[in-house]
């Protein structure tokens, strides 16, 4: 297989993107001078070292020269209300909902979701950091949960197998599960 192939596949594991989508990405990285075809190879280059993951809620985040920390500014913030987590599948879940400025809580990024015939789920997903956090935030007055998956048989499954594995946590320290209303326009 050829260079512009093997770049063509490549392409089509991104998620979203069909062959010929991916083709016209090729294409045009064929038409781009090799001075930006250079910047571009450095950025995904660049991009593990300058985007880290947070320790608390795992979803990633720029880091900045100014303060090496492993904690995101959304969950250093002090203003931030820790007795409501959200827990969304991906980063740009978590995005949407900071962009609406509808909520204040402290979030969780699973990093995907459970497929529905997934023998082994816990490999799909951040189940143990998200174990770890919500016992973290029970001692600070954690009081609700709010999963905040996709409207699709995926996400249902992603929330029903969540709200499972947090429902001995639930019944030992009394804080509520919800989820985002349905049927509302998002």
């Amino acid at each position: 297989m050829d260079t512009l192939h093997k770049l063509e596949e490549f392409f089509r594991n991104f998620p979203g993107i069909g062959p010929r989508q991916a083709k016209r990405f090729a294409y045009y990285l064929l038409t781009l001078q090799d001075q930006d075809l250079q910047q571009f190879a450095k950025h995904i280059t660049d991009l593990k070292q300058s985007v880290h993951t947070c320790t608390l809620c795992q979803r990633y985040f720029p880091l900045n020269s100014s303060r090496s920390t492993d904690i995101c500014t959304i969950c250093s913030d002090p203003n931030r209300d820790t007795s409501t987590l959200m827990i969304v599948s991906r980063d740009i879940d978590m995005q949407a909902v900071e962009r609406s400025r509808a909520y204040d809580g402290v979030y969780f990024v699973l990093g995907g979701s459970v497929p529905i015939l997934e023998e082994k789920p816990e490999t799909k997903i951040r189940q143990k950091e998200l174990t770890e956090r919500v016992t973290s935030l029970v001692s600070t007055g954690l009081k609700e949960i709010i999963i905040a998956t996709s409207v699709n048989p995926e996400g249902e499954h992603t929330a029903s197998y969540i709200a499972g594995l947090l429902k001995p946590l639930v019944g030992a320290h009394g804080f509520r599960v919800s989820t985002l209303g349905r049927g509302l326009s998002t």
